[in-house]
């Protein structure tokens, strides 16, 4: 039962190209025609750069590296940047749109006599999920032309080289934006089923995000440092970047406070399970004779 929802959740996604234009296509095309850009003007400008001693020491190497360029290790900084604010903010239309469409078209009541009511939200869920790896996807090959952009433009040559603990990181990276993307798009799920809206399905997850991202400063100003259990519990965001950190190793990982990975699973775990929970639960005590 659960299997023939998904089936039919997925269909009907498919039929709505315009969530789809905005979840899948919108941001990978903003990302090459910017970053498209960005080389050509860098390129035309370059002797004027260089000779400019303000300029960014990243962006003079940059200008001045000539080298070989590996798309294995641009494949993998690429899956490290994959739940970036603008794919989480497009991917949240098509969230919406699935969790909250049956309230907008009045569709409940001749879907829920077919099947559980949990089934119908883990369905939702699901679908969710592929559409997010759909995303991830679609930004890895606008990354990959990217580069090839920037390859051709500064005229550098072309490698794939990728380790074995390029590939774990890879492998990580991956997971992790993934599970931040699902993770941040709960609250949506949360709030359509409270509200049967999806204005609120759309904003409510928007509004959460970004206060959550501004708790460091306030809460440091009450003695609350950015490694500790409140801090990180409130922001699901930071507790991300200590396991990104953790998944990459090096300095990064090493200059992480102690006991922090535990408190960040547990923040994102809170995020992700307390949300549904609690959609499931309303749900299943919802009237939905009036739909």
């Amino acid at each position: 039962m659960l299997v023939d929802a998904i089936r039919a959740e997925g269909f009907r996604l498919t039929k709505n190209r315009t969530a789809l234009f905005w979840s899948l296509v919108f941001v990978p095309i903003i990302a090459i025609v910017i970053g498209g850009l960005t080389n050509f003007v860098l390129k035309g400008s370059e002797t004027k750069l260089l000779g400019d001693t303000k300029m960014p020491p990243e962006m003079r190497e940059a200008l001045l590296n000539r080298g070989t360029l590996d798309m294995g290790g641009a494949l993998v900084e690429a899956a490290a940047s994959l739940a970036n604010p603008l794919v989480l903010l497009f991917v949240l239309i098509g969230a919406a749109t699935v969790y909250a469409g049956d309230y907008r078209w009045e569709t409940w009541r001749l879907i829920s006599a077919r099947n559980s009511r949990i089934n119908l939200l883990l369905a939702k869920l699901a679908v969710v999920a592929g559409l997010a790896l759909a995303a991830m996807g679609f930004m890895l090959v606008a990354d990959v032309i990217e580069n090839l952009i920037k390859a051709a433009v500064f005229e550098r040559t072309l490698t794939f080289t990728l380790t074995g603990e390029g590939a774990a990181h890879f492998i990580g990276y991956f997971a992790l934006s993934l599970l931040r993307i699902v993770q941040f798009t709960m609250m949506g799920m949360l709030a359509a089923v409270m509200t049967r809206s999806l204005l609120a399905a759309l904003f409510v997850p928007l509004v959460f995000g970004v206060a959550q991202f501004f708790t460091t400063n306030p809460l440091m100003q009450m003695g609350v440092m950015p490694d500790a259990w409140l801090a990180i519990l409130v922001n699901p965001g930071s507790a991300t970047d200590a396991i990104q950190a953790a998944i990459g190793g090096g300095e990064r990982a090493a200059g992480l406070p102690d006991g922090i990975l535990l408190k960040a699973w547990f923040s994102v775990a809170l995020w992700t399970l307390a949300p549904l929970a609690g959609a499931l639960a309303w749900f299943r005590r919802q009237d939905l004779s009036k739909e």
